[in-house]
């Protein structure tokens, strides 16, 4: 049998596309990585990993490989972290988007104290905490489009787009009729360059072609973009779901009477096989209930417009 840490290189290689990234994932030198799988290769007589100029690409051996060593380590881990928290068997570990958390989930923790008394919870927002490559995680809420290969992935509620600042800043508009060239936009950030599309999908659907969506302050948070509304700066648009207690209150309202369906969707996110695991199932069943009560009550303030 090939070493284990070969393998276990090669497993991570292959997933990551990148030598660079398994010494991350793995807390060892890149080199090592390297020579790993060099190793593996050697001892097989078969290439597994094509060097490309910017990443690595299996070949036809290395996915047949990957395949069989994914679903070994995968039940390895889940079983070894059976064995180590048999006095903890109660520990929810959830990782979830940062916007979300503050603004959804962590408001509703009571309700799942009270639902789950038992249940302890340990909920991580970093972007790098892959579901895949970590064993500290039980389940995870994903944003996206609920394409992410090899795990179980199920929709918990859409995106609703809508046009907010502070009702200070609106003053006295008439808000079927308002100039948004009047106002700085405030947008969010995909990545380090690249805005998200939302501002321009929600004028498409308002029929507005006139506002120069150039300008504005960006923020790498939705939650950052929300704060700042809600301190006058500006106008964002932001997720029905995220503002709902501002909305309640008064301290956001929207510009125009336009809703806009994201492209993306909040997802929960499982390894392929644990749903009978009764604190994530517990977990899911929660998260269902929460979002139906969500949406009764956006439906409650529908009625009364």
């Amino acid at each position: 049998m090939p070493a284990l840490n070969a393998l276990r290189a090669f497993e991570v290689a292959g997933h990551t596309g990148s030598f660079t990234r398994a010494a991350e994932v793995l807390h060892v030198t890149q080199s090592a990585v390297s020579r790993q799988v060099r190793q593996l290769e050697t001892q097989l007589g078969e290439a597994l990993l094509l060097r490309r100029h910017h990443h690595l690409e299996l070949s036809a051996t290395g996915r047949l490989l990957l395949q069989a060593l994914k679903m070994s380590f995968d039940r390895i881990e889940l079983t070894v972290r059976s064995i180590q928290e048999k006095t903890h068997l109660k520990r929810l570990r959830i990782n979830v988007p940062p916007t979300f958390a503050s603004r959804w989930l962590m408001p509703r923790l009571p309700s799942l104290r009270a639902a789950a008394p038992e249940v302890e919870v340990t909920l991580t927002t970093r972007r790098t905490d892959e579901l895949v490559e970590s064993g500290a995680l039980d389940c995870a809420i994903r944003f996206g489009n609920g394409e992410w290969a090899g795990l179980d992935n199920q929709l918990l509620m859409n995106e609703r787009h809508v046009a907010v600042c502070s009702p200070e800043l609106l003053g006295e508009r008439a808000t079927t009729s308002v100039d948004l060239n009047a106002f700085t936009l405030l947008h969010v950030l995909a990545s380090n360059d690249q805005r998200y599309l939302t501002w321009q999908h929600w004028l498409n659907a308002a029929g507005i072609d006139d506002v120069d969506t150039h300008d504005g302050y960006e923020f790498d948070l939705l939650d950052h973009s929300i704060h700042a509304a809600v301190d006058g700066i500006g106008v964002t648009i932001a997720d029905r779901h995220m503002i709902a207690p501002e909305l309640a209150r008064g301290a956001l309202v929207p510009l125009l009477d336009v809703e806009v369906d994201g492209h993306q969707s909040y997802w929960l996110v499982t390894r392929a096989g644990q749903d009978d695991a009764p604190h994530v199932a517990m977990f899911r069943e929660w998260l269902r209930g929460q979002v139906d009560e969500q949406q009764r009550c956006f439906a409650r303030m529908r009625a009364a417009r």
